[in-house]
C-alpha cells in the first residue's frame, strides 16, 4: 500500500543489464537475481498483450564522455560482445537515428550499440492499461489524494493488519504489501536499506511535423551526460508530441533530522515533492541537447521535476517478508534503485511468488531482508554513478533562488 502522487513520465527507458544472460547455476548471486528479474520482465514487455503495445524494442545506445565512466562502459560492453557493436566517431552515432535528428557534434562521446533486447517503454499508458485490467479482474483501487494515501500502518501486536490512510479510514488486510517506492521507509523503519534519491526531468515540445522522425529512437544514454526519449505514440495522436530529457548524476537526496533510536539527532533521508529542479540540472539538460540535438537547445524546457526511487546498498532490489511479527503479514517491494519500472512485470511475478510460498531459494537469499548490508551506510555513496558534480547533492543544501520551474530557457 502506498500512495502515488502523480503518474510517472509518459514513458522510461528500457535495457537489460549489462549481464543479462539466462538464469544460470554458475553465476553469482548477483548476476543470477538480475539475470532472472530481466528474463521475466523481458518476456512479459515482448509477449504480454496488456504490456506489449507499449514496448518499442528500438535499441540501446550505450555511451559516456568522461574517461572514468566510459571505462566502465566499455568494460560492460566488451564483456558481451555477442550483444553490444562499437560506435566508432560521432557520424556512427548520428547514423543509428533518422538524418537531422542527431545533429551535434557529439564531442567526446564514445559508445556501444545494442540493437536487440532493448528499447524504451509508454510507462503512462501501460500503466491505464494496467489499472484497467486489474479492474475488470475485480482489483479496487483507491485514487483520492486523501482517500488513497496512507499516513501509517495498522498493527495488533507485531503485527501488521493493514492500513490507515489520512482521511481517517482503516483498511484491513490478510496481507499487506507495501510498495511505496521511495517513500516506504516513511511508513516503516527499513534499517537504513532505502536511501530515496532523486534525479531530474524536463520535457521539451516537437512540432507534428517533427514527430514522425523522432517516434521510434533508439535510447541513447551516456552514463556521465543523460539521455532523451520518443513521445509515447498516444502523445503524437494527441498532436502535442515531446522529447523527456533527463541530465544524468549520482542524484539528489533530502536529508532531515530524526531520532535515532539511542536518543541521539542524526539525519536521516526522506523524499519531497516538488514540480522543479535545481538550476545546474536544467543547465546540464540544455548542454546535453546542445551537444546532441542542438536544433532543441533553445527551446523551453517544460514541466521540470524531480524524480524519486530508493537506492539498497547493493542496487538490488528487497522482495521480502517484513521480520516484524511471527505471521509476517506484511511483504515488502522496494529499493527500484533506478531500474524499478522497467522490472515492474518481474516485481509482480516475484511478490505473487513469495506470497504463494514459490519463491526460488536463491532468488529469496538475493531479494531477502538484508539490513546488514546497510550498516553504516554512507548517504552519500555515489553507487557506481557519474555525472554532474559527480557526487550526490543534499537538496537542503541548495538555495531557493537555484530552483526552476515553470517554463525553463
Amino acid at each position: 500500500m502506498g500512495h502515488v502522487h502523480r503518474l510517472p513520465p509518459r514513458q522510461a527507458r528500457l535495457y537489460e543489464h549489462q549481464t543479462t544472460s539466462p538464469p544460470a547455476a554458475d553465476q553469482s548471486d548477483l548476476d543470477y537475481a538480475w539475470n532472472t528479474i530481466e528474463t521475466l520482465s523481458s518476456e512479459v514487455w515482448r509477449h504480454d498483450p496488456v504490456y506489449a503495445p507499449h514496448y518499442h524494442p528500438t535499441g540501446f545506445i550505450y555511451a559516456a564522455v568522461g574517461d572514468e565512466a566510459w571505462a566502465k562502459v566499455k568494460a560492460a560492453a566488451e564483456a558481451r560482445p555477442d550483444v553490444y557493436a562499437p560506435l566508432e566517431g560521432a557520424d556512427a552515432f548520428r547514423q543509428t537515428m533518422p538524418e537531422g535528428v542527431l545533429t551535434g557534434d557529439l564531442t567526446g562521446w564514445r559508445g556501444f550499440i545494442r540493437r536487440e533486447g532493448a528499447g524504451w517503454v509508454e510507462a503512462r499508458d501501460v500503466l491505464l492499461d494496467v489499472y484497467a485490467e486489474a479492474t475488470k479482474g475485480g482489483a479496487n483501487f483507491v485514487c483520492d489524494p486523501k482517500a488513497g494515501r496512507v499516513a501509517e500502518l495498522l498493527y495488533e501486536g507485531d503485527e501488521v493488519v493493514g492500513a490507515k490512510t489520512v482521511d481517517g479510514e482503516t483498511h484491513r488486510a490478510d496481507f499487506t504489501i507495501l510498495s511505496a517506492g521511495a517513500g516506504a521507509s516513511t511508513l516503516v523503519d527499513f534499517e537504513n536499506q532505502l536511501r530515496p534519491t532523486a534525479w531530474t526531468l524536463a520535457h521539451v515540445s516537437l512540432t507534428t511535423a517533427e514527430a514522425p522522425a523522432y517516434a521510434e529512437l533508439p535510447v541513447l544514454f551516456a552514463v556521465d551526460e543523460g539521455f532523451f526519449l520518443s513521445p509515447p505514440k498516444s502523445a503524437i495522436a494527441a498532436g502535442n508530441p515531446e522529447l523527456k530529457i533527463c541530465d544524468e548524476h549520482p542524484g539528489y537526496i533530502h536529508l532531515v533530522e530524526d531520532d535515532a533510536k539511542d536518543g541521539n539527532k542524526e539525519k536521516q533521508p526522506v523524499p519531497v515533492a516538488r514540480d522543479a529542479i535545481p538550476r545546474t540540472s536544467a543547465t546540464n539538460m540544455q548542454k546535453l541537447l546542445q551537444a546532441t540535438v542542438p536544433q532543441m537547445a533553445d527551446r523551453p524546457l517544460l514541466r521540470p521535476r524531480l524524480c524519486w526511487d530508493a537506492d539498497t546498498p547493493d542496487r538490488l532490489f528487497l522482495i521480502a517478508k517484513h521480520p516484524r511479527g511471527s505471521s509476517q503479514r506484511l511483504l515488502v517491494a522496494a529499493g527500484g534503485s533506478g531500474n524499478g519500472f522497467m522490472n515492474s512485470p518481474a516485481v509482480g511475478i516475484l511478490v505473487a511468488d513469495l506470497l504463494e510460498d514459490q519463491l526460488d531459494k536463491r532468488m529469496a537469499k538475493s531479494l531477502r531482508w538484508r539490513p546488514e548490508t546497510a550498516v553504516d551506510r554512507d548517504w552519500f555513496d555515489t553507487q557506481g554513478r557519474f555525472g554532474g558534480a559527480g557526487k550526490v547533492v543534499d537538496l537542503g543544501e541548495i538555495p531557493d533562488d537555484d530552483w526552476v520551474e515553470g517554463s525553463v530557457r
